[in-house]
């Protein structure tokens, strides 16, 4: 039996006060930041009705410092045009093998699972040459994800690149992705276009901020795409650790091509946050404060956790760390913290409420 899913996603900020009281349909948030307010709100058309995919940044800084980076720059591998797909991340193409891959960039630095129940095996020298490879259970290339300028195309597109001239060379982009088990629409408000294309479905992530130039791409298999019974993947202890290690390494790879300190994980500070995640998606709200009226900073404080400055990001429901992350990164308030030069540490926890829908954290600390 087919069923058939119809799905619009959107993530343009609202700016209005907050609202505290929540409920399943509809739910809403707040940004707060020196008193000013700001709502993200997401509204997905799921089974007919709404559910909600928001996101919230809030930050609170007692004391900042500037933090130079400490590493070396390296080169960019020499790129090459695609010889079989229409792109490729740093040389690589879906299709190639796993031997190919780590012939020329080594063992991953780390390997976590995903939501297409693949593992993402990430590549970097300290966050720099970064991208993120799925391999099949044949150990060949299904999906693959940078950020960073190692992007190759027969179309001669660039990270940096603008949206209007991804859609002059591309044409439109697609209004709905069909899967074998359900069909979702695409409201992007113009923070992404997906192709489909070369058997892939190629997603372009923008940058609102930077004049809507390609910031990151995503490539996966349409057999990959296709195994996806259910639209969010059930929520499992090592989906939910993945999702966290895979926001943690997209934080550091946007921070460094900032030219930006690498941040360190810190467990505790996971504990904390995984804790508030789980808070959110078992009681049904989605708040900076919980409903013992706690902040951020009082949390962290009742966990032993001391800090000079922090700040803490929220996002839920998104489907990936991937669009969490990008999503993030086009509100303001929330980039803020990404990319705030005094943090030094930071953990993310993760929790799915009854639907599987997940509930990032993130809890930044100098």
């Amino acid at each position: 039996m087919l069923l058939i899913i119809l799905l619009a996603i959107w993530t343009k900020p609202l700016w209005e006060d907050p609202v505290r009281n929540i409920i399943p349909d509809a739910v809403s948030d707040t940004f707060s930041s020196a008193g000013d307010f700001i709502n993200d709100a997401v509204d997905n058309d799921f089974y007919f009705r709404q559910v909600s995919d928001q996101a919230a940044s809030f930050f609170n800084s007692i004391t900042g410092s500037e933090t130079n980076r400490e590493y070396e720059r390296v080169e960019t591998p020499e790129l090459t045009t695609p010889e079989e797909q229409s792109f490729s991340v740093g040389n690589v193409e879906i299709g190639d093998t796993r031997d190919q891959v780590e012939e020329t960039y080594g063992e991953p630095e780390r390997k976590s699972e995903n939501e297409y129940g693949v593992e993402w095996s990430t590549y970097h020298e300290n966050y720099q040459n970064f991208m993120m490879v799925a391999y099949d259970e044949q150990d060949v290339v299904r999906g693959l994800f940078t950020n960073q300028d190692l992007l190759s195309s027969k179309h001669d597109i660039a990270l940096g690149d603008s949206k209007s001239s991804v859609n002059e060379i591309l044409g439109e982009p697609e209004e709905m992705i069909r899967n074998g088990w359900f069909n979702y629409k695409i409201e992007s408000e113009g923070e992404y276009d997906v192709y489909h294309m070369d058997g892939t479905y190629v997603t372009m992530f923008y940058d609102l901020h930077e004049l809507d130039e390609v910031t990151a791409i995503q490539i996966i298999d349409e057999d990959l795409e296709a195994a996806k019974s259910t639209l969010y993947t059930p929520g499992s202890e090592a989906l939910k650790e993945g999702l966290e290690y895979q926001l943690f390494d997209l934080t550091n790879a946007t921070r460094v091509k900032q030219d930006l300190s690498i941040l360190e994980w810190d467990e505790d500070v996971r504990e904390t946050a995984r804790k508030h995640s789980t808070d959110m998606a078992v009681n049904q709200f989605f708040s900076h404060t919980n409903l013992e009226g706690q902040s951020p900073f009082d949390r962290m404080k009742a966990d032993g956790i001391s800090f000079l400055s922090a700040g803490e990001n929220l996002a839920y429901g998104q489907f990936s760390s991937i669009f969490a992350h990008q999503g993030l990164l086009n509100s303001l308030g929330h980039r803020e913290n990404i990319l705030h030069e005094s943090f030094s540490h930071l953990g993310i926890g993760v929790d799915f409420n009854e639907s599987d829908q997940p509930f990032y954290t993130e809890n930044f600390l100098q």
